[in-house]
């Protein structure tokens, strides 16, 4: 989100340039001291619009996801990212510590380590739960001498995890090895070929005070580092599940939708939300228009909820258009941050069959050109390549689509077909 308040340009960085912002004022980049070409492997990037009332000597505000001020931005230079957004280059200043995380006090800076750190410590990075294999390696090389562990954290970089859940994996494998520490360091996964490993290793030594010690995340786990994994990433019928169906407009996606709602509620597989794009709209996305970027807000905004009522063990289902694939893949982001499961199901019904239904009416005002921007006569729908299970609705009864939406999940272990009803969820493994 980007505001402009009085004379202060405001931008709100994505989750993963929190993280580099995060490093960048903390000296854990040093010797970078702002956001810079692809070329660093550390990039900021904004809309074209906003980027187009931007000029060299500008100075922006970076604001978190509650708008409290964090850091501000010197544009030196701008860059052509891709097609829709524009890098921003220039030198950062801290202006608020970022807060409100779980084991906030251990997020610390590399200067808050020094004066404390013994210069004999070993360093373990490690974006992922130690084994049995790798606790061994760690105290052998130790040999008595203090550790730190390294809890790389930042976004798309904890593996099977979430940050909680590597920063309560990495506590354990401290005890297990004694005279061990954690640090967590919110360094995002880059996607850039050859950059995700350079600024690891400046990162990484910017903590160091000597050796670093990587591990290889082989063998099994050790029971108490196991019992975290399990807790944070349930697996089976208590693991969060968001099922996503996409299609046009009168495709049957709503009534499919509901129709496997029923059938989980009634027959007590799971606890389920049903999130229909156009309830949601009515509450969720009052106010909202029809454009483009209305569209993809609502179902962001969709993506969102559904995302954290994976997030506690609970199963969404979502019925929206959802016409273009990269707000698609933003949600499902969204739920694999979670440890959810996403499920997408394109309900494929052809435009010729969901025209000929039209019980709302909206393809003939379209044709008709009462309606603007609708997805299959004058804004495009972008089908998925994606897609868990495709479905054609016509001709079919919704009882038919219903079961092979449901083997899917059964297939897949979110459902048990065979659980006696009468037992509580909690009783099979759920929450």
């Amino acid at each position: 989100m980007n505001t402009a308040d009085g004379n202060t340009v405001q931008l709100a960085p994505s989750a993963g340039e929190l993280d580099d912002l995060e490093l960048l004022t903390t000296g854990a980049l040093a010797p970078l001291r702002g956001f810079g070409t692809p070329e660093t492997g550390v990039i900021l990037t904004t809309s074209r619009d906003l980027a187009s009332t931007l000029s060299r000597g500008t100075t922006v505000e970076l604001v978190d996801p509650e708008g409290v001020p964090l850091a501000s931005l010197e544009i030196q230079d701008t860059f052509e990212e891709d097609a829709a957004t524009v890098g921003l280059v220039g030198a950062v200043r801290g202006l608020t510590r970022r807060e409100g995380r779980v084991f906030d006090h251990l997020y610390l800076a590399p200067e808050q380590l020094r004066t404390g750190l013994p210069p004999e410590t070993i360093t373990v990075p490690s974006a992922r739960p130690l084994t049995e294999q790798d606790i061994d390696h760690i105290t052998g090389a130790a040999a008595g001498r203090p550790v730190l562990l390294l809890a790389l954290v930042g976004e798309g970089r904890p593996e099977g995890l979430s940050a909680t859940g590597l920063i309560r994996a990495s506590l354990a494998a401290a005890g297990l090895i004694g005279n061990a520490r954690v640090v967590a360091v919110p360094l995002a996964r880059r996607d850039r070929a050859g950059g995700d490993g350079a600024v690891q290793d400046r990162v990484v030594r910017a903590y160091a005070p000597a050796e670093v010690l990587e591990t290889v995340g082989e063998g099994p786990l050790p029971a108490t580092i196991e019992a975290v994994v399990r807790s944070d990433r349930p697996t089976g019928t208590a693991r969060g599940m968001v099922l996503f169906f996409t299609g046009l407009s009168g495709s049957g996606k709503s009534t499919v939708a509901r129709g496997v709602r029923d059938r989980l509620v009634a027959e007590g597989h799971r606890t389920v939300t049903l999130l229909d794009g156009d309830v949601v709209r009515r509450n969720l996305s009052a106010g909202l228009t029809f454009s483009r970027e209305d569209r993809e807000t609502n179902i962001r905004r969709i993506g969102w909820v559904a995302a954290e009522i994976a997030r506690h063990g609970g199963a969404a289902i979502c019925s929206p258009i959802a016409p273009f694939a990269s707000t698609r893949a933003a949600v499902r982001r969204m739920v694999d941050a979670t440890g959810g499961a996403f499920v997408l199901v394109h309900v494929a019904t052809p435009l010729q069959e969901c025209e000929r239904r039209d019980r709302k009416g909206l393809y003939a005002k379209a044709r008709r050109g009462d309606i603007p921007d609708f997805t299959g006569i004058s804004s495009p729908y972008e089908e998925p390549d994606d897609a868990d299970l495709r479905v054609d609705t016509t001709g079919r009864t919704v009882d038919e689509v219903v079961d092979d939406v449901l083997g899917l999940l059964a297939e897949d272990g979110l459902v048990d077909l065979d659980a006696d009803p009468t037992e509580s969820p909690a009783g099979r493994g759920g929450r």
